[in-house]
């Protein structure tokens, strides 16, 4: 690994935003196009409200978990938490598919980061929280970190 980033932070709706900028500070240097830059945040913002949300629900207590790692022209990004964990990821990957529906939620969040990221692995466990593993390749081809 060239260089690496790790967070930890409370588990509160507010700091979905410090996340995302966070990420995206730390990967501008890999010098991202807009459109990749904009898809990692947006990536980040639906791995961190999914751990909020539906890996401690209302009370937030917790932790979530990021780290960064920037190699060979790609980031691979790690999200973790500590909560309730799934019992069937694949159901959960479904398009439309949410476990909150009074939440209004669309269900849509691990369709976004397939989408826009190159790989994405979720694994979980109830009672032993979820990890969403994803990874981008850059377009441009001289990057600092090569």
């Amino acid at each position: 690994m060239n260089n690496e980033m790790h967070l930890k932070f409370s588990a509160r709706s507010e700091n979905e935003s410090f996340a995302r900028v966070s990420v995206a500070a730390f990967v501008a240097q890999m010098d991202p196009t807009m459109d990749e830059l904009t898809e990692i945040k947006t990536v980040v913002s639906e791995a961190v409200t999914n751990a909020i949300i539906h890996g401690y629900g209302e009370n937030g207590d917790g932790m979530v978990y990021i780290d960064c790692y920037l190699h060979d022209g790609a980031v691979e990004i790690d999200i973790r938490d500590e909560g309730v964990g799934m019992e069937n990821v694949e159901q959960a990957r479904q398009p439309l598919y949410t476990s909150k529906p009074e939440l209004e939620r669309s269900g849509m969040g691990f369709t976004i980061m397939e989408n826009f990221m190159d790989e994405v692995e979720v694994s979980s466990a109830p009672g032993h929280g979820t990890t969403v593993k994803m990874k981008k390749f850059f377009k441009k081809s001289e990057t600092l970190c090569n």
